[in-house]
């Protein structure tokens, strides 16, 4: 069905008929909608684990990757396509509770210039050390410290494009389910093992399992281009404040660094750690022997 020369209150109708008996609606004070500002401004503690999705693409990936949905919300008005009214579908058939709203209300908690009518709060999966398949060769990020949400979730993207089995958080300083975070990762954090570690049972894992740990240090001498990453890898990068903790320096390890050319003196963390990431991944694969010698 083609929504697009739809009149809205057809639409509500049409919605209203169809799920009349599983469809609430919520209007600008109920509970639901006090939740999600709550968890979009991040400021109360979210022991749940919830994180707001909006949109057709979101919503598609919290279906393929069956996450939990705590509540769906929909808006007749804003809804064109057949994309949408099968996510509408696909949805109230899985979600805890389901809401109707207008307009004026899904303007209200959304966070995008031109909402397409769908917002779910759904909760982010917990991962364990378990859950990180051991192979012949295993390329892990470790963040420890990192602040910056935003930081993070790209991390995870480049960690999920790059084909990487797995990331380790210790000394957590921002909350995964951070709109930020949630926003740059973009869904790879719905994949991808994100598991929150103790910095001594994160390198005691690392040691057992045979994981060379190599950590990134503006300070090393040995270009990241000259590592040749085989076999298990585990990749440390360090707070954007205070580098990587003096744990990881105790234990056995390996040192790179990113040459410098101009006036700054390191990359944004997310962005070294990509290029050093895709370094590591290329070179197990086999598919590049780096000539490059910066």
């Amino acid at each position: 069905m083609d929504f697009k020369e739809v009149p809205s209150e057809e639409k509500e109708k049409y919605f209203i008929d169809k799920y009349r008996s599983k469809v609430k609606f919520a209007g600008p004070h109920h509970g639901r909608i006090k939740q999600i500002q709550s968890l979009i401004s991040n400021t109360k503690p979210n022991p749940n684990r919830f994180f707001i999705i909006e949109g057709i693409w979101a919503c598609e990936k919290a279906l393929e990757y069956n996450l939990q949905i705590e509540a769906f919300l929909f808006c007749p008005e804003l809804i064109f396509s057949s994309e949408s009214i099968k996510i509408v579908d696909d949805f109230i058939n899985v979600a805890n509770d389901s809401y109707m709203v207008s307009k004026k209300v899904l303007l209200k908690v959304s966070e995008r210039d031109n909402p397409d009518g769908l917002l779910a709060i759904c909760r982010l999966p917990v991962h364990t050390i378990d859950d990180i398949r051991l192979k012949d060769r295993n390329i892990i990020v470790v963040l420890d410290g990192l602040e910056i949400p935003g930081n993070i979730g790209t991390i995870i993207r480049a960690v999920d494009g790059a084909g990487g089995d797995g990331i380790l958080i210790c000394n957590h300083k921002a909350r995964l389910t951070h709109p930020k975070l949630i926003k740059s990762s973009q869904g790879s954090n719905f994949k991808i093992p994100v598991i929150e570690l103790d910095t001594d049972e994160a390198i005691k894992w690392l040691n057992k399992n045979d994981f060379s740990i190599i950590l990134t240090d503006t300070r090393a001498e040995r270009g990241y281009y000259e590592e040749g990453y085989e076999g298990r890898i585990a990749i440390v990068a360090g707070s954007e404040k205070y580098g990587i903790s003096e744990k990881w320096y105790d234990n056995r390890h390996k040192m790179v660094s990113i040459p410098m050319h101009g006036d700054c003196d390191s990359l944004n963390v997310a962005i070294a750690t990509s290029i050093v990431l895709y370094e590591a991944k290329l070179k197990q694969e086999g598919k590049y022997n780096s000539i490059l010698r910066i």
